[in-house]
């Protein structure tokens, strides 16, 4: 194991050992669920994991640690706010549809479309938001390009080109 390596993971580890307990409280007091506190937690010292420094193997510039767990805790708060919302018009939308369907959908088949739901939300995550919303607004609102382009305020062959940069970063995601 390269000194680097040791250094990341003992910051990482000291980190975790003096703030874990502080940010599950905090977390708790603002969520109301225990549960839920726990997941987010662990869930903000899993993208600590994963940041580019760490894996890189270098150590994490951080003078306020408090400050940026709660900022790194309440952006995945923000995310898993906007996968419930999704889920929820998802399954508003098929109760509309439900009673023209001639029997309901599976929960096999309900739970395969909300994970890929959850999957294309995490893929547009890494996208800006204009080629977010145009992606959203082409393909799952049926909107024409121009209209995209007069709902962002640009060209059609800007949407167009946001729209291949959507297709390209899942293509690598997905490869």
């Amino acid at each position: 194991m390269l000194a680097a390596e040791s250094g990341v993971q003992q910051q990482l580890h000291t980190l975790y050992r003096d703030h874990h307990s502080w940010l599950f409280g905090w977390l708790r007091k603002r969520m109301g669920c225990a549960h839920n506190a726990a997941d987010v937690a662990q869930d903000t010292f899993e993208r600590l994991l994963a940041s580019r420094d760490v894996l890189m193997g270098q150590r994490l510039q951080i003078n306020e640690p408090r400050a940026y767990l709660t900022t790194t805790a309440k952006r995945l708060l923000i995310d898993r706010a906007r996968r419930e919302q999704l889920e929820r018009a998802y399954l508003a939308e098929l109760e509309l549809m439900a009673e023209d369907l001639p029997q309901y959908p599976s929960p096999e088949q309900l739970l395969i479309a909300v994970q890929a739901l959850d999957q294309i939300c995490r893929v547009l995550e890494g996208v800006s938001a204009k080629a977010r919303a145009a992606f959203l607004l082409h393909y799952l609102d049926g909107q024409t390009h121009a209209a995209v382009a007069g709902h962002l305020g640009v060209s059609t062959k800007m949407v167009q080109k946001y729209l291949v940069q959507v297709l390209l970063h899942c293509g690598r995601l997905l490869a």
